[in-house]
């Protein structure tokens, strides 16, 4: 399940992060995000109401929420950073090439290959991230 707005400030309360004004409203566009979304597009977003939100309180922001996992990096997504807003367990996804809509999956089984490994290899393990690049059934169905 997606974080929601009121979970998000939650967390930044409980790690004594102030909510201002600015980081609300970076908040409040996350979360209304129906796919992946980059700093740029957030800041287009924001901007026309919240002209005093720059480019760069928007990567802060998105650092926190970062450093807090309430957002995933997608590392599928080329030169630009792109996010998405977390979920309440660790997950991998799913990222469409052509539309961009992202699913989050878990697997029981990808814990049990992550210890394999540490084991076979005698590497410690610290975390992992798990995409796959594809078509979405949607985008499977048209024509190009």
């Amino acid at each position: 399940m997606k974080l929601t707005e009121k979970k998000i400030n939650t967390e930044l309360k409980r790690h004594n992060y102030k909510l201002t004004n600015q980081r609300r409203a970076v908040v409040v566009s996350i979360v209304t995000c129906q796919s992946q979304f980059t700093p740029a597009l957030i800041y287009e977003k924001l901007h026309r109401e919240h002209p005093d939100i720059g480019l760069v309180t928007v990567y802060r922001t998105l650092g926190i929420l970062m450093d807090l996992g309430l957002v995933c990096e997608l590392h599928a997504s080329g030169d630009c950073p792109a996010y998405t807003v977390g979920t309440s367990q660790h997950h991998h996804h799913l990222i469409c090439n052509r539309c961009g809509r992202v699913v989050d999956f878990t697997g029981h089984r990808l814990a049990e290959l992550e210890k394999r490994l540490a084991k076979e290899s005698g590497f410690r393990i610290d975390s992992h991230v798990l995409e796959f690049t594809g078509l979405c059934l949607p985008c499977q169905k048209i024509k190009c």
